[in-house]
C-alpha cells in the first residue's frame, strides 16, 4: 500500500476528534458547561436536561458573562480566559484547555446568549456541526445561558454506543451532584422530563454533604480534619457500619475540583481494612486543599484524575486522617480505667476430682463457684477484683453498662443507665486482642514467648509452600516459624498474646489468606492482615460460657479500646437498644 502524503487536517475534522476525546457522552458536556458556569462566578447554576441529553442540555448561570468579542472567542479552540499568564504550574480554575465550547459546537447544535455583568447589551452566538459562528444582538437578564440542541448529530456513530435516557440523566445528575458537592458556595438545579432531581440555594459544607449523601449518611459519619505542611483535608467518612455493596458514596475533591482518583480511592481502602468486611465499600466526602505546584490537574482529557507530586505523603495523610476520626468515635467511658473487676478469659478448669461429664456444671474455687481473683484474661492485663461483690456489682454509669446475662453462648447482654447493649463476645474480644498486637508491633515489637519445645507440625504440600513463603511477615508479628522436612514446620515462638493457641489450625487459615495478602500492596496492611487471623485464632470463642465477671472485664476493655465497635472482619461488635424503643415496642410510649 503507497502512503498518503502528509497533510493538515480540516478544523472540522480537527475538533471533531477532541470532542471524542472531551465529549465522551452527555455527562461529559454538562460537566464542562457547569465547570465554566462556575469559573464565571455564579451563584446560581440550573440545568435542564431532555432526552438523556441528547435532545437538548440547557445550562443558565448568572456569572460574568461575555462581550460580543469574548463571545466569538469562546468557541474558538484554545482560547481561554482562565491561564493569563499561560502558567500551568499554577492552574486555580476547573476549566483551562478552551477546548470545551468548540468541541460541542463540532458534534451538536450549539447556542451560546451573554451579557457582561453590569453591560447593558447582549448576545448570541450559534454553531451547527461546527460551522457557523455569527455574533449577533439578543435578550438576556444576566450571565450566560448555553444551549447544546441534538448532541453528536453529526458523529452518528457516537450515538450507537450511548445508553438509555434514564442511565445517561443519571450520569449527568452524578456529574452536576459532585460538582454541587464541592462548590456549596453556589446554587444548583437538575431537572430532566420526569421531575427536578436537585435544588440547592448556597449553603453550608455540612448541609450541602447531607444534600447529596442525605441525612442518613450524616447521622453514621465522624468529622475528618487534618492539615501537614501546606495540605489540608477536610470531610466527613462514615462507619464502618454504614458500608455500601459499591463505591458510589465516595466523594473526593481536590482544590474544588471533584475527581476519582485511584490513590485518593486506594488511600480510603487502606484506612478502612481494619474495620470494613470484604466486598463492602465505606462512604466518604473528602475535600483536600493544596498549593497547585503540589498537584497536576493536566494528566487526563476529562480532568477526573489528578497527580500528585507526593503521592505517598498524600496517602498517609488520608489513612491515617480517616482512622483518626474512626477511632475518636470509640467508645468513650466516663471514668478513667474501670471499676475493680476479675480478668479471667482463660478456659476455666474443674478441681481435681470432681465428675465433669457433659451436662454438668464443672466446680470452680473461690466463692459462690468463681474462679480464683489473680486468674488473667488471655494476659490481657485488665484490671483484677478485689473482692467478688466488686465483680458483680450493677453499675449502669459505664458507656456499655453491665452485664446481666449471656444468650446462646455467645451473646453478652448489658444494662445501661438508658437501654441495653447486646455484645458478641467472639467479636469484641477479637478486636481487643487484634489493637494489642498492633500496638506492640508499632512500640518494641510484638512480645514473643519461646517454646520450651519447639512444636513440629506436619502440614500438606500446599500449605508448606504458602506458610514458608510468608514466614518473615509471621516473624514480624512475633509467630517464628522455620521449615522441618518436605512437608513439615517447626514452630520456636509465638505471640505472649496466642499462647495456648491452636498453632496447626493457625497456620493452616493463614496458608489459605496467602493469595488475598498478594492483593495488599503495603508492608505495614500485610503485617496487620497477619495479626488480625492471629487475633482471630486465640480470642474467645462463640459458645464459650463465661461468668459474670470475664463479661464486665470483657466491657470494661471494650470502652477503651481503639474501633470496638467492629471486629478485624468489619462487622459490628455490639448493639444498642435504647429504653425508649423497648417502651415503644411494648406500645408503652
Amino acid at each position: 500500500m503507497t502512503p498518503s502524503r502528509i497533510r493538515r487536517l480540516s478544523q472540522g475534522t480537527v475538533n471533531r476528534i477532541a470532542a471524542g476525546e472531551v465529549i465522551e457522552r452527555p455527562a461529559s458536556a454538562v460537566k464542562e458547561l457547569v465547570e465554566n458556569a462556575i469559573d464565571a462566578g455564579a451563584t446560581q447554576i440550573d440545568v435542564a436536561f431532555r432526552g438523556g441529553g441528547k435532545s437538548l442540555i440547557r445550562v443558565i448561570d448568572d456569572g460574568f458573562g461575555m462581550n460580543a468579542e469574548e463571545l466569538a472567542l469562546s468557541v474558538e479552540r484554545h482560547a481561554t480566559s482562565k491561564i493569563p499568564d499561560d502558567d500551568l504550574t499554577a492552574i486555580a480554575t476547573l476549566g483551562f484547555r478552551g477546548e470545551a465550547l468548540p468541541s460541542i459546537g463540532s458534534v451538536a447544535r450549539l447556542s451560546i446568549t451573554s451579557i457582561p455583568r453590569g453591560g447593558v447589551d447582549a448576545h448570541v452566538i450559534a454553531l451547527e456541526g461546527g460551522a457557523g459562528g455569527e455574533v449577533k444582538p439578543a435578550a438576556l437578564a444576566r450571565g450566560t445561558a448555553i444551549e447544546v440542541r441534538d448532541l453528536f448529530y453529526a458523529t452518528p456513530a457516537r450515538l450507537k454506543f450511548l445508553k438509555q435516557d434514564r442511565s445517561e440523566t443519571g450520569e449527568a445528575l452524578d456529574v452536576v451532584r459532585r460538582l454541587a458537592l464541592a462548590h456549596p458556595e453556589v446554587g444548583f438545579s437538575f431537572a430532566n422530563e420526569e421531575r427536578e432531581w436537585l435544588n440547592s440555594k448556597p449553603e453550608t459544607r455540612e448541609a450541602r454533604v447531607a444534600r447529596v449523601m442525605g441525612a442518613e449518611f450524616m447521622a453514621n459519619a465522624v468529622p475528618v480534619a487534618t492539615q501537614d505542611q501546606d495540605i489540608v483535608i477536610e470531610g466527613f467518612a462514615g462507619l464502618p457500619t454504614y458500608s455500601r455493596a459499591q463505591g458510589t458514596l465516595q466523594y473526593a475533591v481536590v482544590n474544588g475540583r471533584p475527581v476519582k482518583d485511584k490513590l485518593i480511592m486506594g488511600a480510603v481502602r487502606g484506612a478502612y481494612v481494619d474495620v470494613m468486611p470484604r466486598g463492602r465499600f465505606p462512604a466518604v466526602a473528602l475535600f483536600i486543599r493544596c498549593d497547585s505546584s503540589r498537584v497536576d490537574v493536566n494528566v487526563h482529557p476529562a480532568k477526573t484524575e489528578v497527580r500528585f507530586r507526593d503521592p505517598g505523603f498524600v496517602r498517609s495523610l488520608i489513612v491515617s486522617a480517616i482512622r483518626r476520626a474512626l477511632a475518636a468515635r470509640q467508645i468513650t467511658p466516663d471514668v478513667a480505667a474501670t471499676k475493680a473487676t476479675v480478668s479471667a478469659f482463660r478456659p476455666m478448669q474443674p478441681q481435681t476430682g470432681f465428675g465433669n461429664q457433659p451436662w454438668q456444671t464443672p466446680r470452680f474455687e473461690g466463692a459462690h463457684g468463681f474462679a480464683e481473683e489473680k486468674q488473667s484474661a488471655f494476659e490481657m492485663n485488665m484490671p483484677i477484683a478485689t473482692s467478688v461483690a466488686a465483680a458483680v456489682s450493677v453499675d449502669e454509669d459505664y458507656p456499655l453498662g453491665t452485664a446481666r446475662a449471656q444468650l446462646h453462648g455467645n451473646y453478652i447482654v448489658a444494662q445501661t443507665a438508658t437501654g441495653m447493649i447486646l455484645v458478641d463476645q467472639h467479636a469484641a474480644h477479637e478486636r481487643i486482642v487484634y489493637e494489642r498486637l498492633k500496638r506492640e508491633r508499632m512500640g518494641t515489637g510484638v512480645v514473643t514467648q519461646p517454646l520450651l519445645v519447639p512444636e513440629v507440625i506436619d502440614l500438606d504440600p500446599a500449605t508448606h509452600a504458602a506458610v514458608l513463603g510468608i514466614a518473615d511477615l509471621m516473624a514480624h508479628g512475633g509467630l517464628v516459624v522455620e521449615g522441618f522436612g518436605d512437608q513439615a514446620v517447626i514452630v520456636r515462638e509465638v505471640p505472649a498474646a496466642l499462647s495456648g493457641g491452636n498453632i496447626p489450625a493457625l497456620l493452616r487459615d493463614i496458608a489459605d489468606d496467602a493469595g488475598e495478602m498478594e492483593k495488599i500492596t503495603t508492608l505495614d496492611e500485610k503485617l496487620n492482615h497477619v495479626l488480625a487471623t492471629f487475633a482471630c485464632h486465640h480470642s474467645v470463642r462463640s459458645g464459650r460460657t463465661l461468668r459474670a465477671e470475664e463479661m464486665n472485664a470483657l466491657l470494661r476493655e471494650m470502652e477503651v479500646t481503639p474501633n470496638a465497635g467492629q471486629c478485624n472482619h468489619g462487622r459490628p461488635t455490639f448493639i444498642e437498644l435504647k429504653l425508649a424503643d423497648i417502651e415503644r415496642l411494648f406500645g408503652r410510649s
